[in-house]
């Protein structure tokens, strides 16, 4: 008997706010919520964005006036509409009219005479160029003599051709929740989008940890993109040319296994199976993959999987733009057919187009074998059943997409075909679309989907991409759509492709339903989203991702009803636990988890023997199993 993988616990930060209790999913349809919903989330909105405070559970504005959510949505709904989602790339990040570089300037002699400056000696050049004479002055200065032609690189200022990007929400610093100094912002977002998510549970950590062994516990996490910030990659490349030192964290910090580390060492405290597996765009499924691999086969029974990326750096924006694969300004002027550019509106899927729109974003789920979640009242929010992952074969570009997607594709809807039947599938399912934005894309994704669906006789597929509200986070791509799901399971509102008019012509969609304003589904089930994922180099995934509604019915039929009432029962204080926490991040208290130094485990203290280890900290023993599987090969 296969154990079910259920989905616990959910959290983040990206454009939309905080993910988990479905905040994030809640802005990208705020239009479409009740009032009560709204303002909830846009009270929340605006204390991460510091402007309002909570006072002794009061909000109020930064004159001391008494304000009611209502009060809050009259005043900064506008300014907190606008500051969220994909936008115009904002000062904090890089000043995209006046990015630094270093021009090349080469400079010669008039009418023969040297060219002349006095300087500190200790600032002179080793070796000192052989058409330079220095004459020695007082104070440590030397006169320069430069002779011929010399060559300078000096300090310049461009306007970079990409101005939008998918952003938290101006004036939330995730650096500010904890002790975050010499952290690059990938890893500060991978600190507070873990704590998010754990907090979500609503279980105390310890509880769960007590509940099992400490190897089965199963982290994966990383970023394909590394951190390339100055503290990270970025001040390691670049120190030497600026005229500075590296330090001894920029590397270490860099890493693009480091999100999966700091969890461990600073979060969780876990020893249990880590990891971090790369797939380009697919990275998320990637490691969602291998979480749900350990929980299936009973080689873990508690998994932690997400991603952190922080790609709103001047080279990142460079680097994909010099492959043409961003949305520029002139793009976008061109696409829109004025003047003036929606920057709000650059990520455009499946409308006329012209590129991706990069993003920052860090998103974690926590899962949990069904019968540990039936032991410890867990609330549950979904299940992952299958990630299937394929590659393009041979390939002409490394960039341009290939057949390796409809592998994955065809064989996630066969796999639900399987857990509730063709009718099922049909009636009941829908897709996230890796949706980049791109011309290529909208066209070949879309083809895609249309000949799967009908080669399953699907009718009007409905159609979700959550990359028009969040940009395109890269690595954490599919967990923006992922978390995006889980609030249509939730609210049965669709998302519509808001930010475009209209779909393109040359989107396939004869058994597609694309829709441009959100879809309330009313009294239509929908239990199965196939989460999709496409990425540089053929790195395809397909999820299976099936609904709170589906899962509690299949948990029924294997627990009994005696047994799955009880759990209901037991499941109440763990709600009631969740939504105290959700009450406080609401108010801006998160909680953050970050135990730097606290719980080491003496090494001199663990126990061995030939049945198990008994390490300090941890409730129950690691034993180890039974290995039976290559017995018929030995005598």
């Amino acid at each position: 008997m296969s154990r079910l993988p259920v989905i616990v616990g959910f959290g983040g930060y990206n454009a939309a706010g905080r993910s988990s209790f479905h905040h994030g999913f809640r802005r990208t349809v705020i239009e479409t919520l009740e009032p009560q919903a709204r303002q909830e989330t846009l009270a929340g909105l605006a204390v991460m964005m510091k402007l309002v405070s909570v006072i002794d559970g009061q909000y109020r504005s930064a004159e001391g006036q008494a304000l009611s959510p209502a009060d809050i949505e009259a005043r900064y709904a506008t300014q907190i509409l606008d500051s969220t989602l994909v936008r115009r790339v904002e000062k904090q990040h890089l000043d995209v009219d006046a990015a630094y570089w270093q021009k090349n300037v080469t400079a010669s002699a008039i009418d023969g005479q040297a060219l002349s400056f006095t300087t500190q000696r200790k600032q002179l050049p080793e070796p000192l160029p052989a058409n330079w004479s220095v004459e020695t002055l007082e104070n440590g200065e030397v006169k320069v003599s430069i002779h011929e032609r010399c060559d300078f690189r000096v300090d310049s200022y461009r306007e970079l051709p990409v101005k939008s990007a998918g952003q938290l929400p101006t004036g939330f610093e995730p650096g500010e929740l904890y002790n975050s100094r010499f952290h690059p912002r990938g890893l500060q977002m991978s600190v507070v989008a873990a704590t998010d998510a754990i907090r979500s549970i609503g279980l105390p950590w310890q509880t769960i940890v007590n509940h099992v062994q400490p190897d089965e516990i199963a982290v994966f996490s990383g970023s394909i993109m590394s951190q390339l910030d100055e503290n990270g990659f970025g001040g390691l490349m670049q120190s030497r040319l600026k005229g500075g030192r590296v330090t001894a964290k920029q590397l270490p910090l860099g890493l693009n296994t480091m999100p999966a580390d700091f969890i461990n060492a600073y979060v969780l405290g876990s020893v249990g199976t880590t990891g971090s597996v790369t797939g380009a765009c697919a990275t998320f499924l990637y490691n969602l993959q291998k979480g749900i691999e350990l929980i299936t086969s009973g080689r873990a029974r508690v998994a932690l999987v997400g991603n952190a990326e922080a790609p709103i750096t001047q080279e990142c924006i460079e680097g994909y733009g010099a492959m043409g694969a961003l949305a520029t300004e002139e793009g976008l002027r061109q696409v829109g057919g004025r003047e003036e550019v929606d920057f709000r509106r650059a990520s455009r899927p499946f409308g006329e187009n012209c590129g991706f729109t990069l993003a920052e974003s860090s998103q974690y789920v926590v899962l949990m074998d069904d019968a540990l979640a039936i032991e410890l009242g867990a609330d549950i929010h979904g299940a992952v059943t299958d990630v299937f992952i394929n590659a393009d074969g041979f390939k002409k570009s490394i960039s341009a997409p290939g057949p390796g997607n409809y592998l994955t594709l065809a064989k996630a809807v066969a796999s639900a075909t399987q857990l509730i039947g063709a009718d099922g599938v049909r009636q009941r399912s829908f897709v996230h679309a890796h949706g980049s934005s791109t011309p290529a894309n909208r066209v070949t994704e879309s083809e895609l989907l249309d000949r799967v669906a009908a080669a399953f006789g699907i009718e009007e597929w409905p159609v979700a991409a959550a990359k028009a509200f969040v940009g395109h986070s890269l690595a954490t791509a599919s967990g923006d759509q992922v978390i995006s799901a889980l609030g249509t399971f939730k609210y049965g509102i669709l998302p519509g492709i808001k930010t475009i008019d209209r779909v393109a012509d040359d989107v396939h969609r004869d058994h597609l339903a694309l829709f441009t304003r959100d879809q309330v589904l009313g009294e239509r089930q929908l239990d199965v989203c196939f989460v999709n994922s496409k990425g540089f180099g053929g790195n395809n995934a397909t999820g299976v991702l099936i609904s709170p509604r589906l899962v509690e019915s299949m948990l029924r039929k294997r627990y009994g009803e005696a047994t799955f009432a009880a759990y209901c029962a037991k499941r109440e204080e763990t709600r009631a636990n969740a939504q105290e926490y959700d009450r406080r991040a609401l108010q801006g208290q998160f909680d953050i988890i970050y135990n730097f130094g606290n719980d080491l485990i003496d090494e001199q203290c663990i126990e061995l023997s030939s049945d198990g280890i008994q390490i300090p900290g941890f409730a129950k023993p690691l034993m180890f199993k039974k290995d039976e599987r290559f017995a018929d090969m030995l005598d």
